[in-house]
């Protein structure tokens, strides 16, 4: 008698479920993966829209899809604001806009000069559908919408192609920095730092570069590729700092994962090679004096990559001179780094928080006139320890040996 009761009992529960109330059909979804913001002439929004075409994904050609066609579409639609432009490009698609795949926002380098970018993400962060991780770049040189109906060799999705290259180049050169949402917003509301993001610009043929027959050769006529950081104050693109300059940001946000560093040996440029494997930097204030110092610490640890000259790595004297040698070159770095963006008047080292973590009532004092004011006054010491922890398979290079053989050849 239990067990029916039992039975009878868990029958009527389930009648209560509601099902799969929610569910909905791939066939019934426009999948989006990447939407690019830019603003005409007329003043409108121009929002474009990268779909995935499932049935193109898989397969055995990559960037163009599967060989039925391209691996995505793209759909551009206009409105007075970026919400409107949204539901305009509804009007052109068969199926409902599906959101949550969606890993990229590009916003146009004019657009984001002009009006900034944090008035176009509240329209993002209101959406449920739109993930807080989406990552975020501006497109340098070109329209947003331009990027958007480019198609990439290797990887099938362009959004996954820009993801996966910002992951790369943030590990591999310490010259870009993967930002979120999330992330953004974070820094352009919080007091005492301002916010970067990567660009990325196209190396070659704009204009081929949304044709299939593009990315089929074995030379591109296009590519995308990661360019520069770009430097905000209030909310709008101010400055692009590339190459070392852009390194000496990553590097004193802490994080830099690893880098190559070009050092001079007896008188020749390039002549070693320094790749750092581990890092760690910290920022710390002295909020003593009137306007607050800066301590900047890096400690480095590396390997020795390459060498054009003759080196003795078997000497730890030799090693020791390295080692002061990467030391002076990683300061100058940060040096010419930190002075660029005193003139830039635009905290995105977050100094301004490290002040306010050591005394927030001296914070409380500068915060209104930081950026301009006290920002570029303020003395940044810069403390750098490097260390030579492997020179790689070889502890004597080759040319070493070759010079002893000429040498002795000539006796």
């Amino acid at each position: 008698m239990r067990k029916w009761l039992l039975f009878f009992l868990l029958m009527m529960s389930v009648t209560g479920l509601s099902g799969c109330w929610s569910k909905k059909e791939l066939s019934e979804l426009a999948i989006i993966s990447a939407m690019g913001i830019d603003k005409n002439e007329e003043g409108k929004y121009v929002k474009t829209v990268q779909f995935v075409n499932p049935g193109n994904v898989s397969g055995g050609l990559q960037g163009g899809g599967g060989g039925q066609g391209p691996a995505v579409t793209v759909y551009t639609a206009e409105g007075d604001t970026v919400f409107e432009a949204h539901i305009n490009s509804s009007a052109k698609v068969s199926r409902q806009l599906y959101h949550p795949h969606a890993n990229l926002v590009v916003i146009g380098e004019e657009l984001a000069r002009t009006e900034g970018v944090n008035v176009l993400l509240d329209v993002f962060e209101r959406n449920a559908e739109v993930r807080s991780t989406t990552k975020l770049i501006i497109s340098r040189d070109m329209k947003a919408g331009d990027m958007m109906k480019m198609l990439t060799a290797i990887d099938h999705i362009p959004a996954e192609k820009v993801n996966n290259t910002l992951k790369i180049t943030e590990k591999m050169r310490g010259e870009n920095v993967v930002v979120s949402l999330q992330d953004f917003i974070k820094w352009s509301t919080a007091p005492g730092i301002e916010p970067i993001l990567s660009g990325f610009r196209v190396e070659g043929n704009l204009a081929e570069a949304n044709k299939q027959e593009s990315v089929m050769q074995m030379d591109p006529a296009a590519n995308l590729e990661a360019n520069g950081i770009a430097v905000f104050k209030d909310e709008k693109l101010i400055d692009w700092y590339e190459g070392q300059t852009a390194r000496g940001v990553v590097w004193i946000l802490d994080r830099v994962k690893q880098a190559e560093i070009d050092l001079e040996w007896e008188g020749k440029k390039d002549a070693v090679v320094y790749q750092v494997m581990r890092q760690n930097t910290t920022i710390k204030a002295d909020t003593k004096k009137d306007i607050p110092e800066i301590t900047i610490h890096v400690r480095a640890e590396g390997a020795i990559r390459e060498v054009t000259k003759p080196v003795k790595l078997d000497d730890p004297n030799i090693i020791a001179e390295i080692e002061r040698a990467a030391e002076k070159e990683i300061k100058q770095q940060l040096q010419k780094t930190v002075e660029r963006t005193q003139k830039n008047q635009s905290d995105i080292f977050g100094f301004g928080q490290a002040i306010y973590r050591q005394n927030a009532k001296k914070w409380k004092g500068l915060q209104e006139n930081w950026n301009e004011t006290y920002f570029p006054q303020v003395k940044v010491n810069i403390e750098v320890e490097a260390f030579v922890r492997r020179t790689g398979l070889r502890t004597n290079d080759h040319l070493s040996e070759l010079e002893k053989k000429q040498s002795k050849g000539g006796e």
